[in-house]
């Protein structure tokens, strides 16, 4: 049985194994005979139509990136960029600059076509291009007559040009934002320089020139700067420098205050080894027309100096504001707060347009001042007409260092305006003494035993008065009765109206 058995399932094994000899048989025969499933995949011209089509886009792609990654090394490699912000100072110094230079490339060219110049040169001439895209660059100028003059100069003005500078090639592109503002309102603008990383030094002598430009264009005038956002902006154009001999305050007053500044800016070295904040404060108070706000741009002038204007009225000036802006001072530059007894008298209830007046405290601008955070290296100057309404916390040692009463004119002062305008036509001060006794015996002058001397009239009146009678010293005598009080209308009260 278990015999019998064993054959019986041998027997029922065998076909079972024939049959998967057959199937790998077949399956065999079926690759050598149609090549296989890749053989079959290969064949088909789909298939490979597509395979081939991918592999020429990979390809493509990895040259395509192998190109730019070359040409970016390339261009680090040969070639170098300088990026200026119209939030940089030496922005406009570089526009400046281009719109001179090609000025004077135009100039140059139109010289050369009278002559006929080197091969090189006509060379180099042909290879420069011209600037395509320009705008208009207006600047007004006033002539003596009081006539304004408008002058259109084209720039530079958005897109790519090409400069030639010390016979190197340089590529400027000036590019303006349409949705990107700075915080005065103005698009938002980059301008690139790039050249040969051989020739990298023209970069140094470009800006070099530009600055020397911007010095020039300033020089023998005082630029005016005031808060605009979080950053102070030239107001203007820079105004004339004003002697310091133009302005007559009483004797030995504009020599003190004028010895002491330069003092102190020839003193840096002696406050850090002290350990003492280096700045120094002025207050100068009078009635209006003493020529408070007149000496001080004369002192700017003098030594040099920008002048900051700061209205602790202004609408959003804040403590935060205020203290920031006195941080970032333009260097040798003189701050001025100009009647500083009024900055909170005008407050009133919020309007429609939000706004209530100044926001700056008595105790942020004490801070602003002389606080943790305040700013060194700085030089303010304060005015008033009433001192006695200053808070005395302001008026402390440390915030005032020197305070400086600038009064109505007295002799001395006469005598020297008188001297200015007349001096030519009363050379032995007949007139003179004349006006003096007239001006006494109307109570505007006293003179006490000792020689000091009062009057009721401020020096910007009686400047008015000798204005307004050029070269005639009897006249002046004559309408000396106006002075005081000012006509309303008369050339006294409008003088004085225009010097405070």
């Amino acid at each position: 049985m278990q015999i019998g058995g064993s054959d019986a399932s041998t027997a029922a094994v065998q076909p079972n194994a024939a049959s998967k000899q057959e199937l790998v048989q077949q399956l065999a025969t079926s690759s050598n005979t149609d090549g296989g499933i890749i053989a079959q995949l290969t064949s088909n011209p789909f298939f490979t139509a597509g395979f081939g089509l991918a592999g020429l886009g990979a390809a493509a792609t990895f040259a395509r990136r192998g190109v730019k990654s070359g040409a970016a090394l390339l261009k680090r490699r040969l070639l170098v960029d300088v990026e200026i912000t119209n939030r940089d100072v030496s922005y406009q110094w570089f526009l400046y600059w281009l719109k001179l230079h090609e000025q004077g490339r135009l100039v140059q060219h139109a010289v050369s076509a009278g002559r006929k110049p080197s091969s090189m040169s006509a060379l180099l001439q042909r290879l420069t291009p011209s600037m395509r895209q320009l705008s208009i660059d207006t600047e007004l100028e006033k002539l003596p007559n009081g006539a304004i003059k408008a002058n259109f100069v084209l720039v530079a003005g958005p897109g790519r040009h090409f400069l030639r500078y010390h016979n190197a090639f340089i590529a400027v592109n000036r590019q303006r934002e349409t949705k990107q503002y700075t915080a005065d309102g103005k698009p938002w603008e980059t301008i690139t320089l790039t050249t040969l990383y051989s020739q990298r030094h023209v970069f140094e002598s470009i800006f070099t020139e530009a600055h020397a430009l911007a010095v020039e264009n300033v020089e023998g005038k005082t630029p005016i700067f005031i808060p605009r956002s979080t950053e102070w902006k030239e107001f203007g154009n820079a105004r004339p420098k004003r002697p310091l001999e133009s302005v007559l305050l009483d004797e030995g007053v504009k020599e003190r205050i004028v010895s002491d500044v330069q003092d102190f800016i020839a003193s840096k070295k002696w406050y850090a080894d002290r350990g003492v904040p280096y700045r120094r404060g002025y207050l100068l108070y009078g009635p209006p027309g003493t020529g408070k706000s007149s000496f001080i741009q004369a002192l700017a002038g003098h030594l040099d100096y920008n002048i900051a204007l700061l209205n602790l009225s202004e609408k959003g000036m804040t403590d935060d504001r205020l203290n920031y802006l006195l941080t970032i001072i333009p260097e040798r530059t003189i701050v001025l707060l100009e009647d500083v007894d009024v900055a909170w008298v005008n407050r009133r209830d919020m309007g429609g347009d939000g706004y209530n007046g100044p926001s700056v405290t008595m105790s942020g601008l004490l801070n602003a001042l002389d606080g943790v955070a305040s700013a060194e290296e700085r030089i303010i100057f304060l005015t008033t007409n009433h001192v006695e309404k200053l808070d005395a916390a302001l008026v402390r040692p440390g915030r005032v260092d020197m305070t400086v009463y600038l009064g109505n004119a007295s002799v001395y002062q006469i005598q020297q305006l008188w001297k200015r305008f007349y001096d030519d036509v009363d050379p032995d001060g007949v007139h003179r003494q004349k006006f003096l006794e007239t001006l006494q015996a109307q109570g505007m002058l006293r003179v006490d035993e000792s020689g000091a001397s009062a009057s009721d009239v401020s020096p910007a009146a009686i400047q008015g008065l000798f204005l307004y009678n050029k070269d005639n010293p009897l006249g002046a005598i004559e309408m000396a009765g106006q002075l005081l009080p000012p006509l309303q209308g008369s050339p006294s009260s409008i003088s004085a109206a225009d010097k405070s």
